[in-house]
């Protein structure tokens, strides 16, 4: 026999109390959402994670959380868009492309930094990743998001990678044009295992003749993206000088093209 529950005073509280955090959950969903563009607006981002959090919980505990690395030099953070994406960041202040602090004698090659970091896009995908899938890209001022100087560390987007292997053999030791889609770039070959030469400098003496003096808000308009390649003649790079789209969306963090 079925028996009716006559609900009492405790129990339509209890449900009033469920009903107004159900309440307050949703409200605070809906300011989480509202928040998000508020945080994407903050060009000061990644300089803040880096400096007042993975440093410090580095220095403190030698744990460089929410970064995956932290050195003397730079930091290796996992972007927040998920999947393949890493970013190098400098633990000090530069804002991008166009600092003069990049061309200094004594200066980080950044760009080789990224390179030796590039081991993170296996654990993100399970598998070896070889070094003509990886590409390495800086965005110009005009394109970016955030005012301190960051990496990018992914795959090289499938169709970007078959255009540089097909004109592998054509690329040399001295710029030349190079097209990939609608999209014009210069690009310039770099022999060896590991990325020696510095990007930045190559960038500054191609298009300025040298000199950080000349540089400022000439080179920012430029992107610049590293690709490893393995050229007949033994492993090297290729690198992709543009004043066109941003590096970046050169890159794919689904590694798609470096398969299972």
């Amino acid at each position: 026999m079925s028996r009716w529950i006559v609900p009492t005073k405790s129990w339509t509280t209890g449900i009033a109390r469920i009903i107004g955090i159900i309440g307050i959950i949703g409200i605070v969903g809906v300011i989480t959402v509202l928040m998000v563009p508020a945080l994407g607006a903050n060009r000061n981002a990644l300089r803040q994670i880096v400096q007042e959090q993975c440093v410090v919980h580095w220095t403190q505990q030698h744990d460089p959380a929410p970064c995956v690395q932290v050195t003397s030099g730079y930091a290796v953070l996992a972007d927040l868009k998920g999947g393949a994406h890493f970013l190098l960041i400098p633990t000090r202040d530069i804002s991008g492309i166009e600092s003069p602090e990049l061309l200094k004698p004594d200066a980080p090659n950044y760009f080789s930094a990224a390179w030796q970091a590039r081991d993170r896009l296996a654990s993100a995908v399970g598998h070896g990743v070889s070094r003509n899938t990886v590409g390495l890209a800086v965005n110009p001022v005009h394109a970016r998001s955030q005012d301190q100087l960051h990496i990018h560390i992914e795959c090289l987007r499938p169709d970007v990678f078959r255009a540089l292997n097909e004109a592998a053999d054509r690329i040399t030791d001295a710029w030349s044009l190079l097209d990939i889609g609608a999209a014009h770039y210069e690009a310039l070959r770099i022999a060896g295992e590991d990325l020696n030469a510095n990007p930045f400098e190559l960038l500054a003496h191609r298009t300025l003749g040298a000199g950080p003096a000349k540089t400022d808000h000439v080179i920012g308009d430029y992107t610049l993206v590293v690709a490893g390649m393995q050229f007949k003649s033994g492993p090297g790079f290729i690198v992709l000088a543009g004043a066109g789209p941003a590096g970046e969306l050169l890159l794919d963090s689904t590694c798609a093209v470096a398969g299972a």
